[in-house]
């Protein structure tokens, strides 16, 4: 399998997703050994009292702005998962540059050292904050994004290999809905905020979230993005699904947000294909890439004119399944 007797290299290992990829691999799969770099020694220090015994596993602080210590804790890894970001989009939005510096520049340093380390294979997570974005945290990840794709380029004489993986919302995940709710709903109030009755999401769970990620490391050639079918809800039905006894009081939307999520836009149309559980986003011709060609053969084009929005999606939680994804 593509992760056995690999060197792995996590960033921002000790979020939501980091800590859910790294059980899963140390569980399910041989690596030689699993990195975790991130900058928090704190959560680092919470996060190795989980794994006394275990060999495989290290700790690497450090930042993705300093290409120097990119540059060290690189050395002899065969495959990086880059989840490392600023992701609040209020944070971004009053902390610009600073968004600017983790997603943009640390991800051409991630670039730029995985080339120059020959790194087997790179995935990067994104967002459908990312797909005709209209706030500064999906600005900034579209053009991490496309550099990801664009690297590709400057590797075509390398092993070095980069893809991208875009979903939408992780239940229980720092900074969605669902723990805000969870914690006024704890502390007794009879009330929920909501920004709009008609806004939908996407959903998925950390579980569907790395079986993705895995899917890409196995059959990615590079230049492509990875978009899961996820199922999509109503904020009123989850608001009703989470506390059905609590009152809901309209508030607006919020500096930033959209009414609805999208994770392939209709302009990407002409370049995306279909398969049962994913969609792959082609990368457009380049003259010094070879033609694209997705190695699993058994897909489709999706017809012009299509778009994967939270709103036309075929796919809906009802408020049974949504609790099981809670649970």
């Amino acid at each position: 399998m593509v992760l056995n007797d690999k060197t792995i290299l996590l960033t921002g290992g000790t979020g939501s997703f980091g800590k859910a990829f790294a059980k899963r691999i140390l569980r399910d799969y041989f690596p030689k050994k699993l990195i975790i770099f991130s900058r928090d020694e704190h959560k680092q220090f919470i996060m190795s009292q989980e794994y006394p015994k275990e060999s495989r596993i290290r700790f690497f602080i450090g930042d993705v702005r300093d290409p120097e210590r990119l540059r060290r804790a690189f050395d002899n890894v065969d495959v990086v998962v880059h989840a490392a970001a600023i992701k609040q989009v209020p944070t971004a939005e009053y902390n610009p540059f600073e968004a600017v510096k983790t997603n943009i520049i640390g991800a051409q340093n991630i670039i730029n050292i995985s080339i120059d380390n020959n790194i087997e294979k790179v995935v990067a997570l994104s967002t459908d904050k990312a797909a005709n974005p209209i706030n500064l945290y999906g600005a900034t990840k579209l053009v991490s994004d496309k550099l990801f794709i664009a690297g590709n380029i400057y590797s075509v004489h390398t092993k070095t290999h980069f893809s991208v993986v875009r979903y939408g919302n992780v239940v229980g995940s720092r900074g969605s809905v669902i723990p805000y709710f969870k914690n006024i709903i704890e502390k007794g109030e009879k009330t929920l905020p909501i920004t709009d009755p008609k806004m939908t999401r996407f959903w998925i769970t950390l579980d569907q979230g790395i079986d993705l990620v895995i899917k890409a490391l196995t059959v990615m050639n590079g230049q492509e993005i990875f978009v899961p079918k996820i199922p999509s809800m109503n904020i009123m039905d989850l608001a009703r699904a989470m506390a059905p006894d609590c009152e809901t009081k309209i508030i607006g939307i919020r500096p930033g947000e959209k009414l609805h999520e999208t994770l392939i836009p209709e302009e990407d149309a002409r370049r995306t294909i279909e398969y049962d559980t994913y969609f792959i986003i082609k990368p457009d011709t380049h003259e010094f890439l070879p033609p694209y060609e997705p190695k699993e053969k058994n897909y489709k084009p999706v017809p012009l004119g299509f778009s994967y929005t939270s709103a036309n999606n075929t796919m809906w939680l009802n408020e049974k399944e949504l609790q099981a994804m809670i649970n």
